[in-house]
C-alpha cells in the first residue's frame, strides 16, 4: 500500500510542531532557567508541554486571490500548569517561538510566510486554584500557488 499525498493542513501543522520540538525547545534549552519543553505524544506530565494547534482558511486579499496565494489562520493554545512561574513560562513560551518563527518563516520551505498577528496571555480566573495559564498564539499562513 502507497503512501498518500498529505494535505496542505497536515504539512502546515506538521511543520509547526517540528518548530516546538526542534527550534523552539533548543532556545529554551539554552537559557538559563528550568522551563518545560514541547513534546507531542500521550505524555501526561508535567514536565512537559503539548499545545493545541487549530488551522483554518481565511479571507485572501484581491492581490492574494489574484496571484493565486491561499491564507490559513493558526491559532496556537499553549496551556500552563499553575506554579509560581507559570507567568514567566507564558512570556518565555511566546518569545522563544517568535524566535524560532523569525528564524525559518516558511516553516522549512512548506508556506510563503508564516507571521504571529496576536498574542493573548489569560491568567486562570481564580488565582492559586490550579488552573491553568493560558498563552493564545494567533498566525496568518501564506502559502504560493495551491489554487492550480
Amino acid at each position: 500500500m502507497s503512501e498518500r499525498e498529505l494535505f496542505i493542513e497536515e504539512k502546515i501543522i506538521n511543520a509547526i510542531k517540528n518548530l516546538f520540538t526542534v527550534q523552539v525547545n533548543e532556545i529554551l534549552n539554552n537559557w538559563n532557567f528550568l522551563i518545560p519543553l514541547f513534546e507531542f505524544s500521550d505524555y501526561g506530565g508535567l514536565s512537559a508541554i503539548t499545545p493545541v494547534i487549530s488551522i483554518s482558511s481565511c479571507e485572501q486579499t484581491e492581490k492574494e486571490r489574484i496571484i493565486k496565494i491561499d491564507a490559513y489562520s493558526m491559532v496556537i493554545t499553549i496551556n500552563v500548569p499553575e506554579t509560581n512561574d507559570s507567568e514567566l513560562f507564558c512570556y518565555g513560551y511566546k518569545s522563544a517561538f517568535d524566535k524560532a518563527l523569525s528564524l525559518d518563516k516558511t516553516l522549512g520551505g512548506i508556506v510563503t510566510c508564516a507571521t504571529i498577528t496576536n498574542t493573548k496571555y489569560l491568567p486562570p480566573k481564580k488565582p492559586n486554584c490550579g488552573m491553568e495559564w493560558e498563552v493564545v498564539l494567533s498566525l496568518r499562513i501564506t502559502v504560493e500557488g495551491m489554487n492550480v
